[in-house]
């Protein structure tokens, strides 16, 4: 539960649709194919599936494009996909879902990453993945360049959805960024592991537990194997203020599964530091769940609201999306509804 505030939720979520939010990242289709699992092969001791439905969804960046869509602000998806039956098959659900397609650029040296999962009843039993994760060629990152700097003129605050797919790399992360804080743009970051320490200077920074623990470990940060309950909390302070020093960060968002988050930043030239347990929720799927908290987290620094709200709302939202299987954007009424209950 987020400390007390005068915080007006009705005006903050209201406020959502005055944004506009620059994604910048990797983009996926993640294709569903749902079944029922009656009997085991009798080829390998594998189960066998029988197909009922498949579906094809928006993925990775684009799922945040989605949240953001759903919290009521406009996305400016600026991303990279292959000239190829996937990546048209991208720009048309693209078109289903009413989100711009202009940031995209097709290259014909590449292919569109696919996570493709099975699924038998509730319980997802395989994932398929098809991707090329190798960096963008000169042609491609100049390109890559030339939209951002073009997208970022209408943005209000500016998310970078790192899957580690070769979208972003240290020289574009550093130029967007260093080009966002000219403007007074906030940024916002969901890293991965090849470019965790290229973010220096971002305004908010979000890894999740496992992410911290490797990337700290590049810079002889001691992590034990475990760590006891007493000392997990300052612990967790001691690893976010490293992580803060080493990236000149001014805020760290640090998810924490079902300990919930701690938010380490700074608010009206006080230092503040919170951390907000998990809400109680019937996990069905987790897939997604960063993205939500990113994209609440983006639009809530845009409008500069109070770093406890932030982390809790975040926090709220990534459980709600946990309860659906799949990866879906999160429901803004369920949200709102939700938020009124504790604040």
């Amino acid at each position: 539960m987020a400390p007390n505030t005068c915080l007006n939720l009705n005006q903050t979520f209201s406020d959502f649709q005055n944004l506009k939010v620059l994604i910048i990242g990797d983009v996926m289709v993640d294709a569903y194919v749902w079944g029922k699992v009656e009997r085991i092969s009798p080829e390998a001791p594998v189960p066998i599936l029988n197909v009922q439905r498949r579906e094809k969804r928006l993925g990775g960046a684009a799922n945040v494009a989605l949240n953001i869509q759903a919290l009521g602000a406009t996305p400016l998806l600026c991303a990279l996909v292959g000239d190829d039956l996937y990546g048209d098959n991208f720009i048309s659900l693209l078109s289903e879902n009413g989100i711009s397609n202009r940031g995209i650029i097709k290259s014909a040296h590449r292919t569109t990453t696919i996570k493709e999962r099975l699924i038998g009843g509730s319980q997802q039993i395989l994932r398929v993945d098809a991707e090329d994760d190798s960096l963008l060629n000169q042609d491609e990152s100049q390109a890559v360049m030339q939209m951002a700097e073009q997208l970022l003129e209408e943005a209000d605050v500016i998310i970078f959805q790192d899957y580690d797919k070769g979208m972003l790399d240290e020289q574009r992360i550093g130029k967007i960024i260093t080009l966002a804080n000219k403007k007074g743009i906030p940024t916002v970051v969901d890293p991965k592991k090849r470019n965790f320490p290229h973010y220096k200077k971002a305004t908010l920074f979000k890894p999740n537990l496992k992410e911290l623990k490797e990337g700290l470990r590049h810079h002889n940060f001691p992590w034990p194997e475990q760590i006891s309950s007493e000392l997990f909390e300052p612990f967790i302070q001691k690893a976010s203020a490293r992580l803060r020093q080493l990236l000149e960060a001014e805020n760290i968002l640090i998810t924490l599964s079902e300990k919930g988050v701690f938010i380490d930043g700074v608010y009206q030239g006080m230092e503040e530091r919170h951390f907000m347990p998990a809400f109680v929720r019937q996990i069905s799927d987790v897939s997604g769940a960063g993205d939500t908290v990113v994209s609440i987290a983006a639009l809530c620094l845009a409008l500069q609201v109070p770093p406890a709200t932030l982390a809790a709302l975040s926090n709220l939202g990534g459980g709600l999306v946990c309860e659906s299987v799949g990866v879906v954007p999160v429901n803004k009424q369920k949200l709102i509804e939700e938020a009124a209950k504790y604040f």
